[in-house]
């Protein structure tokens, strides 16, 4: 019975967010029919607009797979933009720098070295922590700043295009990520390894030892853990995840790296790890739904005449619900409600 209030928490908080959106909507003098109508047509209607929203969706599921990931060891990674942009500018730089190479070797390649880009930026605020105790909140956050001018520079400096905008080349047709007629292949990619990342937390002995570090740390070290390794680990691994939504998003949809494209993806990971209550697995559906609601966003403003803002909204109310579940545990009516610590809720598996 707790499991099952625990997986219709997020539904209801999804019910509240989409309730209180049409209260607005219908105040800023427009139908909220009309206006979810829109925003389904836009996003869900026919296998166009189903593959825009599962190409939102694709580095969400991944910036969502990143928070989530370094929540299971305790640690709380608000980096995902940072480590992002440096997947998707490695990415474009191999993807374009590169050439001769065949599609089965250039494109993992390319999406390896984003990878590899991104567990590297990761792993500094871990060994900041397990070093020094610096907390990866701050690290996390004051790196992203390092991360966006780094970036911006190499765009401008290093691998820019000439005589446009800053930006990078486009990359090698053999770089990029193809599409399955209206459905982009990077989506299932980022399924694929949701997966992974679900088999690796509960079936092998790293997923234990990153869960018991995140549940007491003091008695992992206690049990033989190494505690530091693990908080190394876990954040170069959830940098890697982020800095893959951000090489797939430059692979499979941009076709190169632009300052300024990516913008936010890595923040609203931590909305996705939110709602999905840090679940592997319950960030695909997650990821979908915020997907279909930017990708429907546009529709709902031309066909019903709402504001694109009033998603961002919507968005923003699904956090606040899901982060505040008093809230919707007062709908659920659950008494153990006190008993029941949001840490120890958002940790297990």
């Amino acid at each position: 019975m707790n499991n099952l209030r625990l997986f219709l928490m997020p539904i209801l908080a999804v019910a509240l967010a989409i309730a209180t959106g049409a209260i607005i909507i219908a105040l800023s003098g427009s139908s909220p029919v009309d206006a979810y109508k829109a925003l389904i047509d836009g996003s869900l209607s026919d296998s166009k607009s189903i593959g825009r929203t599962l190409e939102k969706a694709t580095p969400l599921v991944m910036g969502g797979l990143a928070v989530a990931f370094a929540f299971k060891a305790g640690l709380f990674n608000i980096g995902g933009q940072g480590q992002l942009v440096f997947g998707a500018l490695i990415a474009g730089a191999v993807g374009y720098g590169i050439t001769g190479l065949p599609w089965i070797i250039h494109t993992p390649l390319a999406l390896l070295a984003g990878a590899i880009a991104g567990a590297m930026w990761g792993a500094i605020p871990g060994i900041l922590k397990a070093s020094r105790g610096a907390h990866e909140v701050i690290t996390t956050i004051m790196l992203n700043f390092v991360a966006l001018n780094m970036t911006d520079w190499l765009a401008s400096k290093v691998w820019r295009e000439e005589g446009v905008i800053v930006r990078t080349p486009h990359i090698e047709s053999s770089a990029e990520i193809p599409r399955w007629g209206e459905l982009p292949a990077g989506f299932f990619l980022a399924v694929v390894i949701a997966f992974l990342c679900w088999y690796l937390l509960r079936n092998t002995t790293f997923g234990f030892e990153i869960k018991s570090v995140g549940l007491n740390p003091n008695a992992a070290s206690y049990a033989g853990i190494s505690v530091k390794k693990i908080v190394i680990m876990t954040m170069a691994i959830s940098g890697l995840l982020a800095a893959l939504g951000g090489a797939i998003e430059t692979q499979g949809v941009v076709g190169r790296y632009e300052p300024g494209f990516n913008a936010g993806l890595g923040f609203e990971g931590i909305t996705i790890a939110l709602l999905a209550r840090t679940h592997p697995l319950a960030v695909i559906p997650a990821a979908i739904l915020i997907g279909a609601m930017e990708a429907g966003g546009s529709m709902m403003q031309f066909k019903a005449d709402v504001s694109p803002e009033i998603t961002d909204i919507i968005q923003a109310l699904i956090l606040i619900f899901v982060a505040t579940p008093i809230i919707v545990r007062w709908f659920l009516n659950q008494k153990e409600a006190n008993e029941l610590s949001v840490s120890t809720t958002w940790g297990s598996s």
